[in-house]
């Protein structure tokens, strides 16, 4: 039997961002700090916030370049770790990261046609899979309850549950694993060029580029280098686009 497949990204993709950056990195921090000072670990607050976002970014760097998830809980427990706290246990870490992730959280809100997209390719008999490349596991887990996504999803993986990002083809091989899904009959629909489209080259699984939110610094840096299977503007385009490139 033929297992069609539709792999999906989630941020940029099935979820926007409706805020400012700066202002919720900042608004996160503070909830961190808030939250570790509640578990009796004490600093200079303006001295601790500058070298975390200062680790942040640089793990943010470090990663797009090995495509390599270190996740948010080493980043902070080694910041700690500078700061005279070893050992920290993950009963103190949790929370305060989960104060620091409901601050993005709050931002991140589902596409108006998700939800229908999703729902006609299950009727179409697609299975569906989400490879999310993040952070912090327990984050997009929260995000996907929050945008009521979970029912139509098969399998959902994310970079920092498994160590790897997109564009390794790792990753995607994993998910048709466990979807018993080939790469012949699968397709990524993402909004990076160079994490999502790639990816899906790398694994050798065709890929539907979606383009309403990809008008960025990283994608066009890969313009011209990096072409996908198809683009469209919506996710309503997906199903149809989908059943072309896979032959239905």
């Amino acid at each position: 039997m033929t297992i069609r497949t539709v792999l999906f990204d989630l941020g940029g993709t099935l979820l926007y961002f409706d805020g400012e950056w700066p202002d919720v990195f900042r608004r996160a921090d503070k909830a961190l700090m808030d939250a570790l000072e509640q578990q009796g670990i004490t600093f200079d607050r303006e001295a601790f916030g500058k070298d975390f976002r200062s680790r942040m970014n640089a793990y943010y760097t470090e990663r797009e370049a090995e495509f390599t998830e270190y996740t948010t809980t080493f980043v902070l427990k080694e910041a700690l770790v500078s700061w005279g706290y070893l050992g920290v246990p993950d009963s103190t870490i949790r929370p305060a990261l989960d104060a620091m992730y409901s601050v993005s959280q709050a931002h991140w809100l589902p596409e108006e046609d998700a939800i229908p997209t999703l729902h006609a390719l299950r009727d179409k008999g697609y299975k569906l899979g989400l490879i999310s490349n993040a952070g912090d596991d327990k984050d997009v887990q929260v995000l996907v309850d929050k945008a009521r996504l979970r029912p139509y999803f098969d399998v959902i993986l994310t970079s920092a549950g498994l160590g790897i990002r997109k564009p390794n083809p790792r990753i995607f091989d994993i998910a048709l694993s466990r979807l018993d899904a080939t790469t012949s009959q699968a397709v990524m629909v993402g909004d990076t060029l160079g994490a999502d489209i790639l990816g899906a080259q790398n694994a050798g699984v065709r890929s539907i580029w979606i383009t309403r939110r990809a008008d960025n610094e990283a994608n066009r840096a890969h313009g011209g280098e990096i072409v996908p299977d198809a683009a469209v503007d919506t996710l309503g385009e997906v199903p149809a686009m989908a059943g072309l490139l896979l032959g239905d």
